[in-house]
């Protein structure tokens, strides 16, 4: 049929002609309040140190982890996820509970920069401090030991409320971790501090920058307590379970590969999603930008927006300052 016939009547194309037209009837946002920063913070670094495996990123000094909290939190990032990487490392994770230790020195110094202007999330797990680089801590046989790891990481919650920390985010995947930390801040007088539950966290290849980032000493691979890629049904009795235990918030981790559980979890939950955007997922878009393949900026965004689309309204993002400065400007 000829054009001059009117034929098609129905052009969505008309709604794409202008810049000004494709935001006025854009279908997802992405603003700076819905990105987090993970930011990593390494015991008795003078001066930021380069993770070479995800370019741009950087293990902090307290100072300069001071300096990036501010910035963050002056462009309207909404919140900042600590990690600590101890100079000593033992069995049990002792650092993890140590009033001193670097996580806990990172919370309050973050906490005296920003105070209540960005939201300060800790790590709430083992693996970071322990010699063996499991989230939890053994048995005789060498196995995790799920009861014995929960005493952990309620002495880990309190000590990271007490260091200031707004949110702790419990990452383990031990069965029970959201009900035993709830019942310790509270027995603690934290009642208000809020618990963003990683609840369905993969066991994936995506995370391998990430050990470099911590200084990993992963022994084997945390197959038994993170779930497997190839279930989602799984993932959906995980963060029912974890919102009943009294999770303020869930998280779907990693994200770009895992779109599909994002959905699933956004439309059967009433609590806000999270979504960690993780390492590995990083320095490929850096790594493909670098040689030409890519444009990087669009890269960028166009993952991040397909993370909101599919239902996260907070994303864990390594670009979060800078897509922030972006967007503000």
């Amino acid at each position: 049929m000829a054009a001059s016939s009117g034929f098609p009547a129905v052009r969505p194309r008309r709604l794409r002609q202008t810049p000004a037209l494709r935001r006025l009837v854009g279908e997802t946002s992405l603003e700076p309040r819905h990105l987090v920063l993970p930011a990593f913070v390494r015991e008795g670094a003078q001066e930021p140190e380069p993770i070479a495996s995800m370019p741009g990123v950087v293990q902090h000094s307290v100072d300069s982890l001071r300096k990036a909290a501010a910035e963050a939190a002056s462009l309207g990032v909404g919140g900042i996820m600590l990690f600590g990487v101890p100079l000593e490392k033992d069995a049990r994770g002792s650092a993890g509970t140590d009033p001193d230790g670097i996580l806990q020195v990172a919370l309050r110094a973050v906490r005296e920069e920003v105070g209540d202007d960005l939201v300060v999330m800790s790590d709430l797990c083992l693996d970071e401090f322990t010699d063996h680089g499991h989230c939890g801590v053994l048995d005789e046989h060498g196995h995790v030991d799920n009861d014995a790891t929960l005493v952990r990481y309620a002495e880990m919650a309190v000590v990271q409320a007490e260091a200031g920390a707004h949110v702790v985010g419990p990452s383990g995947m031990m069965d029970g971790q959201v009900g035993v930390i709830r019942s310790a801040l509270d027995e603690a007088r934290f009642s208000s501090v809020s618990i963003l539950a990683y609840s369905a966290k993969y066991a994936s290849a995506f995370y391998g920058p990430f050990r470099e980032a911590v200084d990993s000493s992963l022994k084997g691979d945390r197959k038994t307590y993170q779930q497997d890629p190839a279930n989602l049904r799984e993932s959906l009795r995980e963060v029912l379970l974890d919102v009943e235990e009294g999770a303020d918030m869930v998280m779907v981790k990693p994200a770009s590969a895992y779109l599909d559980v994002l959905r699933l979890v956004r439309d059967s939950v009433d609590v806000p999603v999270a979504a960690y955007q993780v390492s590995g997922e990083y320095s490929m878009v850096e790594a493909a930008a670098e040689r030409g393949w890519i444009d990087r900026d669009r890269t960028v965004l166009e993952t991040l927006t397909g993370i909101r689309r599919a239902g996260a309204d907070v994303v864990l993002t390594y670009w979060a300052t800078e897509v922030a400065g972006w967007l503000r400007g």
